[in-house]
């Protein structure tokens, strides 16, 4: 048993109450079971309770054992001394405050419904990656869609949170963030290092100060070390531009170079120098990109952003080869709802936190939920107990919830397991 197991039942009062008393066999009245804290001190603030003809105004603390008082030095810390009642399985000894008095405490071993405790033991002891898989299918659908939207909304917040500490590290500037955010986001799964490396060394200032797409793409290609070895006339004016460039920006010593990129197991649509071709496009078409972000309404509007056509000669090239090859003029469908998930979603979550607008995080879930995007090894996990994703909406939240429920057991925390443990499903299967 952990001790969120008796957080869980003091904070929901699932136990019995027939002749409720201390150890030391004075009548107990809970009127208030508190709020549970979050921060140092005792688990529940504000509780009220009745003991003897007297009423109680204070905290609650809860352990295992009687014992693990001690055993945490609350004794010796005065945080605790507006206990008034201690709530253990086990009331193994007596405790006390700094100054000596005693605690009055509760004991719950007996006091718990046996289906609960199997219910509990069967979840934590699982032996199916997902704990409640074997009951999954008997709790009703609108507590599983209502703890997925949940477990979405939370990591929309959370990916909202990363880059408000990135907005913070680029002292509030939204545009140099949310070219943070693009180059990333156009790394894709292999290349995202190097470029987050690029974006830090070709600042929003200095992009601001480029004209035109041949410029744009001379810094990207020479900064990122693909211009070394010149031999195209094409990569050789790339090459030339950029010399000049890096001199008036300062840039000549911080390039990167080829073995950098990945180029390994992949397909040439996904080369790191045509998501460059790209990214450059993206660049050149609009003054603000994150203006943009948060000024467009529909998903075509936002594939728009991302599926721009690149410059003639990387309509022929997947690299700076000689020899033509038959290549795109932009860039898929799929990569740009890729782009959407990953660069346009999170990046108005945290302008919808930074402006306190829900409608930006509203956009951002709708925005999703228009994205198709492949099953994945977590959707794969519910879609055997019966689940469908739909949507990228529906991936992200499986995401979360295994990632932050179901792979860490946070069975207690999560109203899929609140109701399994509610309704004591696993007893009855």
């Amino acid at each position: 048993m952990k001790e969120d197991f008796l957080h869980y039942i003091w904070q929901h009062q699932y136990y019995r109450k027939t002749d409720l008393a201390t150890m030391e066999g004075e009548p107990l009245q809970i009127l208030r079971t508190g709020y549970y804290n979050t921060d140092a001190g005792p688990d529940f603030s504000e509780a009220i309770v009745r003991i003897g003809e007297v009423e109680w105004s204070g905290s609650v603390e809860i352990h295992l054992r009687a014992s693990d008082w001690r055993r945490h030095n609350h004794q010796t810390d005065k945080k605790y001394d507006q206990v008034i009642l201690h709530v253990v399985w086990e009331a193994d000894e007596t405790i006390a405050r700094t100054d000596g008095t005693a605690i009055p405490v509760l004991e719950l071993k007996g006091r718990v419904d046996t289906s609960l405790l199997y219910s509990y033991k069967q979840l934590q002891e699982a032996s199916t990656t997902i704990p409640c898989a074997n009951v999954w299918p008997a709790v009703a659908e609108i507590t599983k869609t209502m703890m997925l939207g949940r477990a979405l909304t939370e990591r929309l917040e959370q990916k909202g949170l990363d880059i408000l500490q990135l907005h913070s590290n680029y002292n509030h500037d939204w545009e140099a963030t949310a070219y943070h955010v693009l180059f990333k986001g156009f790394g894709f799964k292999i290349n995202q290092q190097p470029m987050e490396r690029l974006a830090a060394a070709l600042t929003a200032t200095i992009i601001r100060k480029v004209q035109s797409v041949f410029q744009l793409e001379a810094l990207l290609f020479g900064q990122a070390g693909f211009l070394e070895d010149a031999d195209t006339d094409y990569a050789q004016q790339l090459a030339k531009e950029y010399r000049f460039l890096s001199h008036k920006f300062g840039l000549q010593d911080r390039a990167m170079q080829r073995h950098h990129w990945n180029f390994m197991r992949m397909r040439p649509a996904n080369f790191p120098t045509i998501r460059l071709a790209q990214l450059a496009a993206v660049l050149s078409n609009r003054q603000s990109f994150f203006a943009a972000i948060v000024e467009a309404q529909t998903i075509k509007q936002y594939e728009a952003l991302f599926m721009v056509p690149v410059t003639e000669f990387w309509q022929e090239h997947f690299t700076f080869s000689p020899e033509p090859t038959k290549a795109t003029q932009t860039m898929g469908r799929g990569s740009a709802h890729n782009l959407i998930i990953n660069v346009a979603v999170p990046l108005l979550a945290a302008f919808s936190q930074f402006t306190g607008d829900r409608v930006h995080l509203e956009k951002a879930t709708e925005l999703l939920e228009q994205v198709k995007e492949a099953s994945n090894k977590y959707t794969r996990l519910y879609e055997a107990m019966g689940w469908k994703a739909r949507s990228a909406a529906d991936n992200q939240a499986a995401l979360s919830l295994f990632r932050n429920y179901c792979q860490p057991v946070n069975c207690l925390q999560c109203a899929i397991g609140n109701k399994i443990l509610k309704q004591n499903i696993l007893s009855r299967s």
